[in-house]
């Protein structure tokens, strides 16, 4: 019998478009929790809805309280070896991108071109403007904060600064939705890696995939409601199974 690795190994070898689907899992390997999860920090610390951080200005004080302190866990986190072999693969020209449901940046770190990585939950590597779309970088808004109290508005429009993330009743990046559909319907094989596959709509790309005629690979610690739609289902290390069938 081949083993699950080698017919990975096999689909990749076979595939002249492949698409990367990543979640939570492939970064746990680096030291990030996985939010949802038992445990994880959305249940310790209840997560901040959208329309209450543009409401209330307690709730933004709060909201960047917990950033710069540090309790969303990404500040020293490096990518592993399951983001070095997609990196690998995408430099190669096999894969095409990485649709991501994480916002810790480290595709980017691992050497994945920033145009190659489709966020659809944002980043939380920087601050964003919700009105005007400017980026800022965080140490000069912590500054502000600790001699302040707060974040200051935006410099060009005096419009709120955010996180860069999708909050809980945020809308959905348009922009990012629609390349993401678009690589999907695109691809030969779709290979989700490290997602529960429960949060929609981004849980809808693999099964999208599959209906385009791609084969589906999933790759995941445990069993996901997807996993009948798929090709091939492995349920073990992220990292150690992407090193070996991609090299």
């Amino acid at each position: 019998m081949t083993s699950p690795v080698i017919e990975l190994s096999r689909l990749i070898e076979q595939a002249s478009r492949v698409v990367f689907f990543t979640g939570a899992g492939i970064s746990t390997e680096s030291g990030i929790p996985d939010f949802r999860s038992p445990g994880g920090i959305w249940s310790k610390i209840k997560p901040i809805q959208f329309q209450d951080f543009v409401a209330d200005a307690e709730m933004r004080k709060e909201s960047w309280r917990r950033k710069f302190e540090g309790s969303d866990g990404m500040a020293r986190a490096k990518p592993n070896s399951g983001h070095l072999a997609l990196a690998k693969l995408i430099g190669s020209g096999k894969a095409s991108c990485v649709i991501t449901q994480n916002v810790d940046n480290l595709h980017q770190n691992s050497g994945i071109p920033d145009d190659r990585v489709i966020e659809l939950h944002g980043n939380a590597t920087y601050g964003k403007c919700l009105d005007c779309g400017c980026h800022y970088d965080f140490a000069p808004l912590e500054i502000a904060f600790k001699q302040h109290g707060e974040v200051p508005p935006c410099e060009a429009c005096s419009g709120l600064i955010k996180t860069a993330t999708i909050s809980f009743g945020q809308s959905m990046p348009a922009l990012a939705m629609r390349r993401a559909e678009e690589a999907t319907r695109d691809c030969d094989l779709f290979i989700a890696i490290g997602s529960s596959l429960l949060v929609y709509p981004a849980a809808g790309f693999p099964v999208l995939a599959k209906q385009q005629g791609a084969k589906l690979v999933i790759l995941n610690r445990e069993v996901t409601d997807v996993d009948e739609h798929a090709d091939l289902v492995i349920n073990d290390e992220i990292g150690s199974v992407l090193s070996q069938a991609i090299g």
